[in-house]
């Protein structure tokens, strides 16, 4: 639990074991992947604890023809550290640097995770996907939670507009609450934001949120948050992809019409509307791109990165090293993450160690290696092609021409406009910081360049949504200019229905319903 990318991790070392039987031994040492320090030998002698985790693997046998092992999702998000039936061994004191090896027993078993039961206005669905069963060879599932408006059981005929909340995979709605804050809390220190109490903060706003959401007058919409956890990562990104496979069709054809029948969704594409931030925020957006006519909006804040000429800090179409700037004469260290100074955190080069020592081919779960599993080709052994080297930070641009066409979403957007254009017109709303942990603000300047220029030619019509930067804003403002950070990504749920509400009045056509959900 203490493993992560900032300067407060701890180490960590990891290999591949291939069919290690029970009660078989393995090797760990200066050959196995480090992070932060990168081998087993250069750990400072002392006194430390130690700990082994196995995340076990499963053989898919594709659709495509590969075979992979990979970690599936067994209910908890794709997170090694808590995933059911992974084995581990209880904290044993030691000493390095006393010589020779020190035996670590995995004997215990994280144990199922119990199902998370419905409420009165948190409800669950869970399907099994045809097209994702098919392409995995092996029974694959979506799942969501749905917040259904106040009333929802004692207006049995009324049909709902659908908002799709994209997000991690989480396992309840934490913004909010339907009872006061606890008392009883013990205030906590949020790092995030330099805030003490910040989980007091939490329930508070989550209780505000429910007040207002029981409100006479309020909108009675439905929220569903989508839980397609894969074996990659804790999120499928909503798109079709060579690795991951159809979870874009298997989320607009199976999933979301299964939230409309059994929670009496309105099922029209003028009643849909999307939001969420960083990997939600990029999700919003390119379900509305790729599928422009299913919905009526989306409202997507910190994107991950709409254009690949900004990713995060690199260029990977025109730059020969993800790691560093080449000068003339000399190389420059390129930052990953920023804290709200500007302070660097994070460079490239250690989020690549980080990942590698989680896992190799792809397999750390983590975000660069979901960002090429999402965005690249299946390489010749069946795992993701790489973007760049994990050792050296060398691109390789003939996988950087693949993201290109098929997922930078800028690009698209410029290539395909005279078409799109027309199904987009009022759709597109961006919101980010300027000061974006993860200089996630760089390719959305990127992206307004192009749609500042949309209707100044003939044929072609102006986008006319919206672009907002929070000043001095860290990762993941959402667009409330009234609320600092830590407040506003506690709203998401209620700080865009006034546009949706506008929205539909604007374009719901003729003889749709739009009443029987007004009460």
């Amino acid at each position: 639990m203490q493993i992560n990318d900032t300067p407060r991790t701890q180490m960590v070392f990891g290999l591949t074991v291939d069919g290690l039987k029970p009660g078989q031994g393995t090797v760990v040492d200066g050959s196995a992947t480090g992070y932060p320090i990168r081998s087993l030998k250069d750990v400072p002698a002392g006194d430390y604890t130690v700990q082994a985790v196995l995340n076990v693997y499963q053989t898919f046998h594709r659709a495509d023809g590969k075979t992979v092992k990979l970690a599936p999702d067994r209910g908890e998000g794709q997170h090694w550290n808590i995933a059911p039936g992974n084995l581990y061994s209880k904290p044993r004191k030691i000493h390095v640097g006393a010589g020779g090896p020190i035996a670590v027993v995995m004997d215990q078993v994280i144990p199922a995770i119990a199902p998370v039961a419905d409420t009165k206005y948190v409800r669950h669905i869970r399907i099994q996907s045809e097209l994702l069963t098919k392409f995995w060879g092996t029974p694959m599932f979506l799942s969501a939670m749905v917040l259904v408006p106040e009333g929802f059981d004692e207006h049995p005929n009324a049909r709902y507009p659908l908002a799709i909340f994209h997000d991690h995979y989480v396992s309840e709605f934490n913004d909010f609450r339907t009872t006061p804050p606890d008392p009883n809390l013990k205030p906590d220190y949020s790092e995030r934001f330099h805030l003490t109490g910040y989980n007091r903060i939490q329930q508070e706003e989550g209780y505000k949120t429910y007040q207002q959401w029981i409100s006479p007058g309020f909108p009675r919409i439905l929220v569903a948050k989508l839980q397609h956890a894969n074996p990659y990562y804790d999120d499928s990104y909503a798109v079709n992809s060579a690795n991951l496979g159809p979870y874009g069709d298997a989320i607009e054809k199976e999933l979301i019409p299964a939230i409309e029948k059994q929670f009496r969704g309105i099922g029209q594409g003028w009643a849909r509307f999307l939001y969420g931030g960083s990997t939600g925020g990029w999700e919003s957006l390119a379900a509305q791109i790729f599928y422009p006519e299913d919905y009526n909006g989306a409202f997507a804040a910190c994107p991950d990165p709409v254009d690949f000429h900004a990713y995060m800090t690199v260029d990977i179409y025109n730059r020969k090293n993800a790691f560093f700037m080449e000068g003339t004469h000399k190389v420059v260290e390129q930052p990953s993450m920023r804290n709200y100074l500007g302070q660097t955190l994070a460079a490239f080069r250690d989020n690549a160690a980080y990942e590698a020592a989680l896992g190799d081919h792809g397999r750390s779960g983590e975000q660069f290696d979901v960002w090429q599993a999402v965005y690249g080709p299946v390489g010749a052994d069946g795992y993701p092609a790489e973007i760049f080297d994990k050792e050296t930070g060398v691109i390789d641009h003939k996988v950087a021409e693949y993201w290109k066409e098929h997922y930078d979403l800028n690009a698209i957007l410029q290539r395909d406009w005279m078409t799109l254009g027309p199904k987009l017109q009022g759709k597109l709303n961006i919101y980010v910081g300027s000061a974006d942990t993860y200089f996630l603000n760089n390719a959305v300047y990127l992206i307004e360049d192009f749609l500042k220029t949309t209707g100044t030619t003939p044929g072609s019509v102006p986008f006319e949504g919206e672009i907002k930067y929070g000043e001095r804003a860290e990762h993941c403002w959402n667009g409330d200019p009234k609320l600092p950070n830590a407040y506003s990504r506690l709203h998401y749920n209620t700080m865009y229905l006034p546009k949706i509400m506008e929205r539909i009045s604007k374009t719901a056509p003729a003889g749709a319903d739009v009443t029987s959900w007004r009460y």
